[in-house]
Formats: structure tokens, C-alpha cells, sequence
């Protein structure tokens, strides 16, 4: 467990998944992240890659061969490499950065047929973190991938409210029982300002998916004003979730470059919708920030 503390808060990040698992605010002790019980998920803050949701019937084909992986790929179930920082890095980012990197082996590559490099950084700064992710295609063919973020945030489902940076009605794309991206789009209505109170109900069909860039900032804002998070991103799509019938006590804010397959896909990886494309030596950055509010 690699450990990032300022006078504000405390973060920790495992190397298993290069997972956000912890960040506490050190006056209060309050504790942001969901903490992983299976009761109701057992996981934190997962990064997705190289898929981020589900193939068709778990396969993408490439070159005429299927390859089988899991949903959200498999980096989250991975150990990273805590790399230690060079002079120049500890001066572009301060001291409280840990950088951790992912590259191929045997078993991905039963799974993915790409060497790559996967690089997560996450820099602690007063009530912020952001996270920085660098894919590079080391190899000699063009490398198609997702990646998207799964963060959990401790809240009350049920009663807090969530704030997005729109006052429009958000498009709502709807997955099948088996995980596949449906024709279908639902509209869910936003306050004047923004609020979208949280419910069983708002979860009743799985994740919101949002495509189009329909919102690049959410809050979850409880009730009685404590524990206010706000993540802020770039990212084309984005996903809100909380687990169904659960009355679960966090909600995830997703920041997504991918998405779930078309239920009628044709399950070739290079078609894939919002999928990513490196060519042999070339670099995708991205990144997205966390404020802990108080």
C-alpha cells in the first residue's frame, strides 16, 4: 500500500489495480471511499482497461481470432509496479505522487492481443487528487483499447443528491440483462440546478450511461453537507452507478473513454464504439480530479 498525506488528507493506493482503496480527511477522520464490502461490492475505486464494460457475449474478435475477457478487463485484478520517481518527476509533481505501471504478459495476451504500457499516476494536492493515466503502444502494430474510471464514494443512495454542471434532461442509454448497449434511451430530468436526487429508483436499470459529453462534472452532496466530493473530467462518456435493489451505501462516478458493446455488434475490436487508437510509439494521456470539500 503506498501511502500520499498532506495537513488535509490522507490517501492510500494499492498496488493490486493500482486502486484508490482510502482518503481521510485528518481533522475529521471521515472517510471519503467506499471501503469494499462484498455485502454489497467489493471493490473501491477499480480501473477499467482494457475494456471498459463488456464485450458482446465477453469476446472481441482481431485478425480473424476471438479473444475471451471478463467485463472492465483485467488491470483492476493486476499488480502494478510502484515505480519509484525520478528528480525531474518529484519536481514536476511535488512529493506527494506515486506513479504505478502495468505492461503485458503471457496471460494478458491469451486475453488482448497488444503489448502496451499502462501508467496511473495519482498527485495529492490540498483537498485534491488527480489521476493521470498514459497507455503507450510499445509494439508494432496499431493498439485499440478502453479505459474508463470507477471510483466509489461513501453517500446515503437513497436520500443525498448528486449536482452535475447541466440543467438539461440527461439521455440515458439502457444495457440488456446481459450487459450489451440496447437501442433503448430513457430520459431522466436535472433541476435548474443541477440536482439529480439520488433514489432505488434512479438504479433501477443499472448504471446511468451518458454519452455525447452530456456533463464533465459531478457533486455528491449529502444532506446534511458533510462529505462533499466533486470529480471533474474530460472524458466523452460517463457512467453513475449504484448496485440495483441494493439501497447501497456509495455511489460511483464514472469519467469513461469506452463503453459497453451494441447488443448487434459485430464484435470486431477495431470497430469498437468510442474505442481508442494508438499507433506503434504513440502516447494517450488523460486524466480526471477528485476535491474532497469537507
Amino acid at each position: 500500500m503506498v501511502i500520499l498525506k498532506n495537513e488535509k488528507l490522507t490517501a492510500k493506493v494499492d498496488i493490486h489495480g493500482a486502486e484508490l482503496k482510502s482518503v481521510v480527511d485528518n481533522v475529521t477522520g471521515y472517510e471519503y471511499m467506499w471501503q469494499a464490502d462484498p455485502e454489497f461490492w467489493g471493490r473501491t475505486s477499480p480501473v477499467l482497461f482494457p475494456v471498459v464494460g463488456k464485450y458482446v457475449d465477453g469476446e472481441s474478435i482481431y485478425n480473424g481470432v476471438t479473444y475471451k475477457m471478463g467485463q472492465h478487463g483485467f488491470a483492476r485484478d493486476m499488480d502494478f509496479e510502484a515505480v519509484e520517481e525520478s528528480a525531474a518527476e518529484k519536481a514536476a509533481f511535488g512529493d506527494d505522487t506515486a506513479l504505478f505501471v502495468l505492461t503485458e504478459n503471457e496471460d494478458t495476451l491469451t486475453k488482448y492481443p497488444f503489448a502496451f504500457k499502462l501508467s496511473i499516476r495519482y498527485v495529492l494536492k490540498d483537498r485534491d487528487i488527480k489521476v493521470i493515466w498514459k497507455v503507450t503502444n510499445p509494439g508494432d502494430e496499431t493498439m485499440y483499447f478502453s479505459i474508463g474510471a470507477h471510483p466509489a464514494f461513501n453517500c446515503n443512495s437513497d436520500e443525498d443528491v448528486l449536482i452535475l454542471d447541466t440543467d438539461k434532461t440527461l439521455q440515458v442509454n439502457v444495457l440488456n440483462d446481459k450487459g450489451a448497449l440496447t437501442d433503448r434511451v430513457k430520459e431522466v430530468s436535472v433541476g435548474s440546478d443541477g440536482s439529480l436526487p439520488m433514489s432505488a429508483e434512479l438504479f433501477s436499470e443499472d448504471a446511468l450511461i451518458l454519452e455525447n459529453e452530456q456533463i464533465h462534472e459531478v457533486t455528491v452532496s449529502k444532506k446534511d453537507g458533510t462529505g462533499l466530493v466533486k470529480v471533474r473530467f474530460t472524458a466523452p462518456l460517463c457512467g453513475i452507478w449504484s448496485p440495483v435493489g441494493k439501497h447501497a451505501p456509495f455511489v460511483c462516478i464514472e469519467p469513461w473513454y469506452g463503453r459497453a458493446d451494441r447488443a448487434d455488434f459485430s464484435k470486431k475490436l477495431e470497430e469498437r464504439e468510442y474505442g481508442n487508437t494508438l499507433v506503434p510509439g504513440d502516447t494517450f494521456e488523460k486524466e480526471y480530479s477528485i476535491s474532497f470539500i469537507g
